[in-house]
């Protein structure tokens, strides 16, 4: 219900004028009705998360598919490729974060070789520890801590830099101007990743297997040269390729999503924050998704 604001009868005459100009700011705006509750209120959000959930697919199809376009006609003439963007976004999203991942992988296959040892060495078998950190860091644990590492640097730092400059209108004034968004900014973002990701996972790897063995050697005796020999005669490289066959899938998925989304960002500061967290939020999801669709595809083919 609006209020109405009553104002004195005595003021002058370019007072009451100025008085008739305010009076409508003055007033209470009505209350609003409030919702409809039950069913109707829960089946309304459930369409409205499953419309959203498809457009969203939607638009992931789209911007995936210019993208191809883009990388086609980067890789027909590579002089397209914009260098300066490319090595920045090498140094600042894959660089710097090789330490991390070596660290978090490091306590990774530790802990593995240490519940290893726990439940092994009561049966008598705490040499088979070595297999287990092994196909665990070789086969998942490093490709997905790697990926998801990256995932909460790099699509965090590709949304908020394209965001900036949606909202600073460069994007705009580079349209105008005739520049290529993809070839630009896309483009380089997509292939730094496609580059780095692979060496991240490769420390990610080194570090998981030194945690482990330190652990091996200190709490069952194992020597480093029989756990490498082990590692090399009983795991093999198979498993390695396994794990990194995932990596550019993980790197792509990385990639477009952060653009996506920094591409996607409205004019006002509360879309940028919501497109970061949207980002690394869906780069993660994308990572066990196509982390656990690798694993199937790989049970049906025997590997």
């Amino acid at each position: 219900m609006v209020r109405k604001v009553h104002l004195p009868q005595s003021l002058r005459p370019d007072l009451a004028t100025l008085a008739d100009l305010i009076s409508p700011a003055l007033e209470e705006p009505p209350l609003a009705a409030p919702r409809a509750g039950g069913l109707r209120q829960i089946f309304d959000r459930i369409g409205r998360a499953t419309i959203g959930i498809g457009q969203t697919a939607y638009r992931n199809q789209t911007f995936f598919g210019q993208l191809v376009v883009a990388l086609g006609r980067t890789l027909v003439r590579p002089h397209r490729l914009r260098l300066t963007p490319f090595v920045a976004t090498i140094e600042q999203a894959g660089l710097g974060g090789l330490p991390i991942a070596a660290i978090m992988t490091f306590f990774i296959g530790a802990v593995l070789a240490l519940v290893g040892s726990t439940m092994l060495q009561s049966l008598g078998v705490a040499v088979y520890s070595v297999e287990l950190v092994g196909i665990g860091i070789l086969r998942e644990f490093g490709p997905v801590i790697a990926a998801i590492l990256f995932a909460g640097r790099s699509a965090s730092a590709f949304t908020a830099q394209l965001g900036s400059m949606r909202m600073n209108q460069e994007i705009d004034a580079m349209r105008v101007m005739g520049v290529d968004i993809f070839d630009a900014l896309v483009v380089p973002r997509v292939l730094a990743a496609l580059l780095m990701l692979p060496l991240m996972t490769l420390v990610a790897d080194l570090g998981g297997i030194v945690g482990g063995m330190l652990v091996a050697r200190t709490m069952m005796g194992i020597e480093p040269s029989f756990f490498f020999q082990r590692l090399v005669d009983a795991v093999g490289a198979q498993q390695f390729w396994v794990g990194m066959v995932k990596v550019p899938v993980f790197a792509l998925a990385i990639a477009t999503t952060g653009c996506r989304q920094g591409l996607e960002v409205k004019d006002d500061v509360e879309s940028l924050g919501a497109n970061v967290t949207g980002s690394v939020v869906q780069s993660i999801f994308l990572i066990i998704m196509f982390d656990a669709l690798f694993a199937v595809l790989f049970k049906q083919a025997g590997l």
